[in-house]
């Protein structure tokens, strides 16, 4: 069995990854050396998930830092700035990739620090804390999710949301880890989650590592389960969330929401309070990313498609908030009507954020 490491960490200068590119055959972890690297890594999807995404955008930062030559603070603010400019730019759509850098370039332009290295260790203890606070978000929001599921229960699961898309333990699945952890007897359907197949390389590989009873299905199966009772919930993850609770997912998630309504089975997306953005007001304004045409024309290299076929490919797809029963974060359950359950939860989130700085005592502020 592979070892257990986090998804990302520092480690000798560098942003070290698990390639997700790779599993479930290979099990390579990779360091990057420089803010471009690692935004070509975020880009071309060796880490995914948005909170992954989150803490990789803020060691990506502590890096900047560090490889760069500026000996007084206004040179390190300026190369940090273009730092998070060159690393939000990596992949769109998930949120927590700009609040994480937003995050450090706060810090960073608060900071009290009597050298250029005191302020370099400041940003690296910064990133290492986002890290480990997204570990702890995630047991709190898989506590808070197992309470929805019972004893017994089919869940159907969409993309990856595990150890692999997060730090580590996970949030969607998370929830269904926290399930096991509690001795509730869960199987999971594991949609293959085209056009990346997500779900049938990374989640199932977690499940199976984790001995949680699962079948991996086509993607176009999940009505079909629906419909004759074999689902008791739905449950995904999300990289964006607006005011009113509209979701941002992996493309096929708004199908799936749907399908479920019609045959009255609950819908639970689970997210982290960063996920949410409360500066949209809806999921329209959410950008929608556009990939490859060869991640739908191919399969592992496997040319499927006619040559020179024309593609459209949405990385995600906006589920109405009216779809969902509910919306799982680390401060509790969020409840309709949305715009006002995501605004106490993002509240109470960044109130606990600020707790843990002063407790830390690591940062001082101006």
């Amino acid at each position: 069995m592979e070892p257990k490491v986090r998804s990302v960490f520092w480690e000798n200068r560098q942003v070290m990854l698990i390639d997700q590119r790779l599993l479930p055959g290979q099990f390579v972890v990779t360091g990057f050396d420089t803010v471009e690297k690692v935004a070509a890594a975020i880009g071309e999807m060796v880490v995914r998930g948005a909170p992954a995404i989150g803490a990789t955008g803020a060691y990506g930062m502590a890096l900047a830092a560090y490889t760069s030559p500026a000996t007084d603070r206004n040179s390190l603010l300026c190369d940090l700035r273009r730092a998070k400019t060159v690393l939000d730019a990596a992949r769109p759509t998930a949120v927590n990739l700009s609040w994480a850098t937003a995050r450090m370039m706060e810090l960073a332009e608060h900071t009290v620090a009597p050298t250029m290295d005191d302020l370099r260790s400041a940003l690296l203890a910064e990133a290492d804390a986002i890290a480990d606070e997204d570990v702890a978000i995630n047991r709190r929001l898989g506590f808070h999710g197992a309470a929805l599921i019972a004893d017994g229960a089919n869940l159907l699961h969409h993309c990856n949301t595990g150890a692999l898309a997060t730090v580590d333990f996970g949030t969607a699945l998370g929830v269904i880890y926290a399930c096991a952890e509690q001795g509730k007897r869960i199987h999971v359907w594991v949609d293959e989650t085209r056009p990346r197949l997500q779900g049938a390389r990374l989640t199932a590989w977690e499940l199976m590592r984790a001995g949680i009873p699962m079948h991996l299905i086509a993607d176009n199966a999940a009505g079909h389960l629906m419909r004759t009772g074999q689902v008791d919930a739905v449950i995904f993850g999300a990289d964006r969330v607006a005011a009113n609770g509209d979701v941002a997912n992996k493309i096929g998630t708004y199908k799936l929401a749907v399908v479920a309504r019609e045959n009255n089975i609950p819908v639970y997306a689970a997210v982290p309070a960063s996920t949410i953005d409360l500066s949209l007001p809806d999921g329209d304004q959410i950008p929608i990313e556009e990939r490859g045409a060869e991640e739908v024309t191919t399969i592992d290299g496997a040319v499927i498609a006619p040559a020179g076929v024309p593609v459209y490919n949405p990385a995600f797809d906006i589920t109405p908030h009216r779809y969902l029963t509910a919306i799982i974060t680390e401060e509790g359950v969020c409840y309709p009507p949305f715009d006002q359950s995501l605004r106490r939860a993002k509240a109470a989130a960044e109130a606990r954020v600020q707790e843990n700085r002063w407790q830390r005592g690591t940062v001082s502020e101006v």
